[in-house]
């Protein structure tokens, strides 16, 4: 057997996602143009060519819409932070080779920065399909070590569909050599 098929590293994406760049995108835009109404309402002149500040009174209006400006600058700069830092980005890496597997995850700066564990090969006792059905269906894969310690393998906001979470599970515990449970 070489080596390739000896190691399986899985990338997990983070917040490096389409969906969080377009929200931080649209949040910072909408906040600017909160901003500029408020302070053109208290300037009393247009910051932006197609506000009209006249029909806007600095208070309360303009001073409220100031306000949620602010609030929304902030809120964006919060999301190009977890972007920038790709909070919940890693992989999943199992080697038979050296007998490890390891699970490493990036997470908001700070001495927790760098999340990483290993566990041994002969320690994962199986994988666990857990499906939640509902208005919010969650289909999570799990790599049960002993001790009876659950680790989330899959990640989050990406709905996969059953059959995609089911062919995860077979491959992996194939791979693992141990038995799937919760199908």
């Amino acid at each position: 057997m070489n080596s390739e098929n000896l190691i399986r590293r899985y990338v997990i994406t983070g917040s490096r996602r389409f969906s969080n760049f377009w929200w931080a995108s649209v949040v910072f835009l909408g906040a600017t143009g909160f901003l500029f109404t408020g302070l053109s309402s208290y300037y009393g002149k247009n910051l932006l060519p197609f506000i009209q500040y006249q029909n806007i009174t600095f208070f309360p209006q303009g001073l409220v819409m100031s306000f949620y400006g602010i609030l929304g600058l902030l809120l964006s700069l919060y999301l190009w932070f977890t972007i920038i830092w790709n909070v919940g980005g890693g992989f999943n890496e199992f080697n038979k080779k050296d007998g490890i597997i390891r699970i490493f995850r990036w997470g908001f700066p700070g001495k927790g920065r760098c999340i990483d564990v290993a566990y041994f090969l002969k320690d994962v006792e199986a994988i666990r399909v857990d499906l939640k059905q509902g208005v919010n269906p969650q289909r999570t894969l799990y790599l049960r070590v002993k001790g009876k310690r659950e680790i989330p393998l899959n990640q989050i906001g990406q709905p996969l569909t059953v059959d995609e979470v089911e062919k995860q599970a077979a491959e992996l515990a194939k791979f693992l050599q141990v038995s799937v449970e919760g199908l």
